[in-house]
């Protein structure tokens, strides 16, 4: 019986370890096929809490990102970020890299070498959550990502934080054929705003 059990306990031990790796394998096809120099295109909705809601669309291509919202929007070319609010009709300009262009989302920064992978398999889709190992005050606890069984496109997010979860949906995902002029700042369209420029802050 102890032969038995100590065979089924190394059994479970290898699918865990198998599993985990198919996951993480899918989890970086993702990421790339996101976030590769290929470019990607990603309509979003999100609703946080019932507190916070917004749809937008963001665009990647390696270190470059654009996105529009009602209220915001951004142009980072990958030098230099240039943060718009339509409300308030001003621009921030940063570094590409400088934290402080999005205070906010600079708290929740993550290192996917500190979550553990696993992922079932639902219908037509991949259920892959990443779980992190040691979590602090701030900061991703866990996500879940519905991929497409066939091509492994996005559809939706559910993201564990501290005190609550919420889902972004993604209604329409493409990767590649990204031109990099729409990274490209259309000063044009905002004369009128007012500028502020944080290049030289921390100099």
């Amino acid at each position: 019986m102890f032969i038995l059990a100590l065979s089924l306990g190394f059994g479970s031990m290898y699918a865990q370890s198998k599993n985990a790796e198919e996951a993480r394998r899918m989890f970086d096809k993702v990421f790339t096929s996101v976030f590769g120099p290929q470019g990607s295109h990603v309509k979003y909705s999100v609703n946080i809490l019932g507190i916070y809601k917004t749809e937008g669309a963001i665009e990647y291509k390696g270190k470059k990102q654009r996105y529009q919202e009602a209220r915001y929007a951004s142009w980072n070319d990958g030098i230099t970020a240039y943060m718009v609010d339509k409300k308030k009709k001003t621009v921030n300009i940063y570094n590409a890299n400088d934290d402080n262009k999005d205070k906010y989302l600079s708290k929740f920064k993550y290192d996917v070498n500190n979550y553990e992978f696993s992922y079932v398999t639902r219908g037509n889709t991949y259920e892959i959550t990443a779980k992190i190992k040691e979590s602090s005050l701030f900061g991703i606890r866990e996500v879940m990502a519905v991929v497409n069984k066939q091509n492994l496109h996005p559809q939706s997010l559910n993201i564990k934080l501290a005190f609550f979860r919420t889902t972004v949906k993604i209604t329409e995902f493409k990767s590649g054929n990204i031109s990099d002029d729409i990274f490209v700042f259309p000063a044009n369209k905002f004369k009128d705003y007012e500028y502020t420029d944080h290049r030289k802050d921390n100099n």
